[in-house]
């Protein structure tokens, strides 16, 4: 159901408040250099430090710039159930046409729990709904036993695998089939991951070169194999890069550099360290960026 080059959008801030005209003129380069869903509200977005409040005003104002020409997921995950659930209703009732869910992060729950807490999710709110499994940000890995339970459920139908483990994606892929769409959660592991079944990325590097992430994706999908890995070699310093502190901090500090947005952050995130702001600006530049 959803395929290609997704971003995981950053949310702009100006003055400690969501600028909302940069937001919107970020979707709409988003949408013109061919990226094939925009992700809001993920940990990109920095969704862990939005109020309900603004998490809702940037679902619905990326439903309302978007206007049906992507499919918007939307990020809805919380490591409270009933709160994930609250999060989906609302996405559904904003016009998302899915929900990114991420693993329920500190509780680490066992196995059985994820598998409980996204069954419920599920059940509760009628919607497509994306998995999202990232256990350096959360503390739990999903198993692929779990998602292969997991997949048997009519509205479940991708993961954001991001695990960093390519045997991983794999063995999910071979498990499920074609109940459910694996998508990469690491930008440097979508070539690999689509040679073992993925169909596609939501990707933090998409925020700063759009078009040649979406050229990635497509060549690899419409079988020009050379090409897609010509592209991957040429984005890998960028890969590199926007991961030299924690995300999204580099990446925000590089679309201030391209003077696409006010690079603020939310503490406890925090302005990029001199020295490697200054490696992340000559990658920048060397990519013709800046």
């Amino acid at each position: 159901m959803f395929t290609g080059a997704l971003i995981a959008i950053v949310t702009p801030f100006r003055n400690g408040v969501v600028d909302e005209r940069a937001f919107g003129d970020l979707i709409e380069w988003q949408i013109a250099s061919g990226t094939n869903g925009i992700v809001p509200c993920g940990t990109t977005g920095e969704s862990a430090t939005l109020t309900h409040q603004e998490h809702h005003r940037v679902i619905e104002l990326t439903v309302e710039v978007v206007n049906r020409r992507v499919p918007v997921i939307a990020g809805t995950g919380s490591n409270s159930t009933a709160e994930a659930v609250s999060l989906t209703k609302h996405a559904k009732q904003a016009g998302a046409d899915g929900a990114l869910i991420i693993t329920p992060y500190y509780n680490k729950p066992t196995q059985e729990g994820l598998y409980r807490h996204y069954k419920a999710i599920a059940e509760s709110v009628d919607i497509p709904q994306v998995l999202y499994n990232i256990p350096g940000r959360t503390g739990v890995n999903m198993l692929p036993p779990t998602v292969a339970r997991l997949c048997g459920i009519q509205n479940i139908v991708g993961i954001k695998e991001g695990s960093g483990s390519v045997q991983q994606a794999s063995e999910i892929a071979r498990a499920c089939g074609d109940r459910i769409t694996v998508l990469a959660g690491d930008d440097a592991l979508t070539l690999p991951m689509m040679a073992v079944g993925g169909k596609g990325v939501i990707s933090v590097t998409s925020n700063v070169v759009p078009s040649e992430m979406a050229q990635l994706v497509q060549a690899f999908l419409s079988g020009r194999i050379d090409e897609a890995r010509r592209v991957h070699f040429a984005l890998s310093p960028l890969f590199n890069a926007l991961f030299y502190e924690t995300n999204p901090i580099p990446v925000k500090t590089a679309l201030g550099l391209m003077g696409k947005i006010d690079p603020e952050l939310r503490l406890p995130l925090c302005a990029m360290a001199p020295e490697t702001k200054d490696q992340l600006t000559r990658v920048l530049k060397d990519a013709g960026l800046i």
